[in-house]
């Protein structure tokens, strides 16, 4: 078989990836007097009279929600909720086995912004934070804001902030192995969707000054009339030296490149006229933007991309489950950019001086002092920018 039809049978036999477990013992009259009626009035009572006693007395405090619309599944597009719900599960598994955190799926049947955040914060007392996930841009945009707004718990959507914490922590280590300052180097993103922009502000954050994006018609410029709303702020705060034209305009004397578009968009000519020992990172999946032989032969001196199968993957389970384990232990109210640059910053110092290389700039995705790093990082951001309420 291939790996198709392997997966496919394996997700036939396993009937789903995640099951509920209880925590309690149920054999006896008095276990389920205790877990049940009367006894688990006691504590309804102490929530009703605390709401935060939610966290003490129930699995709240470690239970993050999985929210799809099922509108950008992985690389399929708007598949529907239903469709989606293979891949949220299998984050919730993620969850769980990267930071013991329990997580359950939830599949949101519109596409109505208001209506979708309205249903997330009707259940959020349920929860210690929310993941959204595989939801379209520009929606996506609009219901992580509202619902931060909303609701009082962490609200992250992965898509986003996942691959932006990851790629900070990958320009972090490839501006160290190099000898740049982050501060210094010229940068190209291609792709200008949720994720390019998030990875963009989150870079920024970070300190680079000189971004220039692209998109499929080429450099996005202020005043461009092409560009959709979310394209024009971008258009304000990059390309402030106002280029025009195409991706192989942009790239000439860049440092570093970043693709979250499509393939094979950048050639080894266009890596070869970037400034010395440039840094390619070509994270379309499952066909890169360029393949890192390809940037190797154009003069690429550090390549990265989202694939298993070649070294400096930028995988964003390296992130979410230990920023959700940090957020989850202090109980934070939020996930902000603090947060998020601890978390880049934990997850490049855990590849030491002596481990780093050209082929190794990353943890590998089961390195088992990350998520432990991360965490740890993102507790004490979140005590240092006052989300933390524990």
């Amino acid at each position: 078989m291939d790996a198709k039809e392997k997966a496919l049978l394996a997700h036939e036999q396993w009937g789903g990836k995640i099951e509920v477990v209880a925590r309690c013992e149920v054999k006896t009259k008095e276990d389920l007097s205790v877990a049940y009626t009367p006894g688990v009035a006691e504590p309804c009572l102490k929530i009703r009279d605390n709401i935060d006693d939610s966290y003490k007395y129930t699995r709240r405090h470690n239970l993050v929600a999985v929210i799809t619309d099922g509108t950008a599944v992985l690389g399929l597009g708007d598949i529907g909720p239903e469709a989606g719900m293979p891949v949220m599960e299998g984050k919730c598994a993620l969850f769980k086995a990267f930071a013991d955190v329990d997580a359950f799926p939830l599949c949101v049947k519109s596409k109505d912004v208001d209506e979708i955040v309205r249903t997330v914060q009707l259940i959020s007392g349920s929860f210690g934070g929310i993941n959204l996930e595989d939801i379209a841009a520009p929606r996506c945009f609009e219901i992580e804001r509202k619902l931060k707004e909303a609701c009082d718990i962490p609200v992250f959507h992965d898509d986003q902030h996942g691959t932006a914490v990851c790629c900070g922590a990958a320009l972090l280590n490839a501006c160290r192995l190099t000898g740049r300052k982050v501060e210094g180097i010229k940068m190209v993103v291609n792709g200008c969707g949720a994720a390019a922009i998030a990875v963009t502000k989150f870079l920024m954050f970070l300190g680079v000054k000189d971004i220039v994006m692209c998109e499929r018609f080429g450099i996005v410029c202020e005043g461009d009339g092409r560009l959709n709303p979310a394209q024009a702020e971008m258009a304000k705060v990059t390309n402030r030296g106002h280029m025009t034209g195409t991706l192989a305009d942009a790239v000439k004397g860049a440092d570093v490149f970043f693709g979250m578009s499509g393939p094979q968009v950048l050639t080894a000519d266009m890596v070869a006229t970037m400034a010395p020992d440039p840094m390619v990172f070509a994270m379309a999946n499952p066909v890169p933007e360029i393949w890192p032989e390809d940037a190797k032969k154009g003069g690429a001196a550090v390549v990265g991309t989202g694939r298993s199968d070649y070294p400096n993957q930028i995988n964003n389970v390296l992130a979410f489950p230990g920023i959700f384990r940090g957020a989850l232990d202090v109980r934070a109210s939020d996930i902000n950019e603090e947060m998020k640059l601890a978390a880049a910053r934990a997850i490049a110092e855990v590849v030491t001086d002596a481990e780093l290389d050209a082929e190794h700039i990353m943890p590998l995705a089961f390195d088992g002092r990350v998520t432990e790093a991360v965490a740890q990082a993102v507790a004490q951001a979140a005590r240092d920018s006052g989300v933390a309420r524990i």
